[in-house]
């Protein structure tokens, strides 16, 4: 009888929408075909229960139990961040109780926070960053008696307690993949696609960017990998012929940071017999407007631009790659074509004055036919700038007070203001503690798919 691997999605965050928890599916995908021995089952939190959980753990008898922590907190706003925590030791203390088997965490809310999360949850072993090579490994390595710490970008706790991160021998950023295999659960599918209208998969892992704020490099690393395009477009017809996905959203930290292998991808997508529509996150600079038309042919439908602010200044303050006049340009050329396109962005963070936030209101007039979705103030993550500049400010004492969501909010500005203000512009600004919309929960059940946040555009 083969022996059992148990992948646990621990996400249960349904807002605005619930996503298909990706992760998990690359994962049981990857063991099956490299370890074909062994059995995986899955787990999701956002189907079933805690004592569901229980149930799960008592009536297999598991090699290995993998939990994944998709967010580690609601990332909404100063004035109500949710932390997750709570949650994940429920988790914990269901599986210790109901199972012998090594716990080992990994997912993005991990690898944000990996010293902070390992030492209040106390797995035997979590994998920062991409999952699936080092997680077969640790199988391997436990199930032959070898030693596991050799293993790139693998956690663990020595003897003496000392907290431990495998990056720094000669295989450091060697133990990537390219072809992801991707078979998604079958009745995951169905309750996603009912429930979101869309699925997700990648064409790329990595970001070389080096904003002030962004946790991203800590996930994916800053080393760009494009995966390779035929068996994303494989992924896709699969999707689309067995399961009827019609709708897909990429989830590459910033879709166009590779124009030759998007070239590739769209025309491939083109060539393929899934008809499909898309949308991405996209960076507002690094696109001609035939890039664009090209993928608009090859189905992409919506664009979520990653603005963070329309001031120059503070576009720079952030080390942003781009500026006011590159986003009226990326919003002109989707006008033109009839791409649907949005603007999110950070009001209030690092050196936010009542003057740049007044620059930005006033550009937002300025950009067609969208919608801005704003958060206020930025949430600051670990080893990044922003938590640097929020020690020196005396915003945070330690990095360790990050186990609970801290925002950075400008003291040079009133956080009261914020929202009449970008009201008085005229324009959509869908606030993250505004009332769900009627109108795309009304879409929703008649089955439309898609984000659906075109219908916000008109006030």
């Amino acid at each position: 009888m083969k022996k059992c691997i148990a992948l646990v999605s621990a996400n249960m965050h349904q807002a605005p929408y619930p996503v298909y928890p990706l992760g998990i599916s690359y994962l049981h995908s990857y063991l099956s075909v490299h370890l074909p021995d062994r059995q995986v089952k899955v787990f999701d939190f956002n189907l079933e229960t805690c004592d569901a959980f229980a149930a799960f753990l008592e009536g297999n008898d598991f090699e290995l139990v993998g939990i994944s922590l998709r967010n580690f907190d609601d990332s909404t706003h100063a004035y109500d961040a949710n932390p997750f925590i709570a949650h994940y030791r429920q988790i914990m203390r269901i599986a210790r109780a109901h199972t012998p088997a090594p716990i080992v965490l990994g997912g993005a809310g991990f690898s944000v926070f990996p010293e902070l999360i390992f030492n209040e949850l106390n797995p035997d072993y979590a994998i920062l960053g991409e999952g699936e090579a080092a997680l077969k490994e640790l199988i391997v390595a436990l199930s032959d008696g070898s030693d596991p710490t050799v293993i790139d970008r693998l956690a663990w706790r020595e003897a003496g307690g000392a907290f431990r991160i495998n990056v720094s021998g000669k295989r450091r950023g060697k133990n990537y993949i390219s072809s992801p295999v991707l078979h998604v659960e079958s009745d995951w599918a169905e309750y996603y696609w009912r429930s979101s209208g869309m699925l997700n998969i990648q064409t790329k892992r990595g970001c070389p960017y080096n904003c002030i704020f962004c946790s991203y490099p800590l996930i994916d690393g800053r080393s760009v990998r494009t995966l390779d395009a035929r068996m994303v477009v494989a992924n896709i017809e699969e999707l689309y012929f067995s399961k009827g996905i019609s709708y897909l959203f990429f989830t590459d930290s910033i879709f166009n940071i590779h124009r030759e292998y998007n070239e590739e991808l769209a025309r491939r997508l083109i060539e393929s017999r899934a008809e499909i529509h898309w949308g991405a996150y996209f960076a507002p600079h690094n696109m001609t407007a035939d890039d664009l038309k090209l993928y608009q042919q090859s189905g992409l439908t919506h664009v979520e631009f990653g603005t963070d602010s329309l001031s120059d200044r503070q576009l720079e303050r952030y080390n942003k790659q781009f500026r006011i006049s590159d986003i009226r340009e990326q919003s002109m050329y989707c006008s033109r074509l009839g791409i649907f396109y949005a603007h999110f962005l950070i009001l209030g963070g690092y050196g936010e004055t009542d003057e740049t936030l007044d620059e930005t209101f006033a550009h937002s007039r300025e950009l067609g036919l969208t919608v801005y979705f704003p958060y206020i103030g930025m949430r600051v993550y670990p080893h990044t700038q922003l938590c640097d500049m929020a020690l020196r400010e005396g915003v945070i004492a330690s990095p360790d007070d990050l186990i609970h969501p801290v925002y950075y909010l400008s003291k040079e500005i009133d956080p009261a203001t914020i929202q009449p203000r970008a009201k008085a512009t005229g324009q959509p600004w869908i606030f993250t503690d505004d009332a769900p919309s009627p109108v795309m929960e009304q879409l929703r059940r008649r089955g439309k798919k898609g984000p659906l946040w075109e219908f916000l555009r008109y006030r």
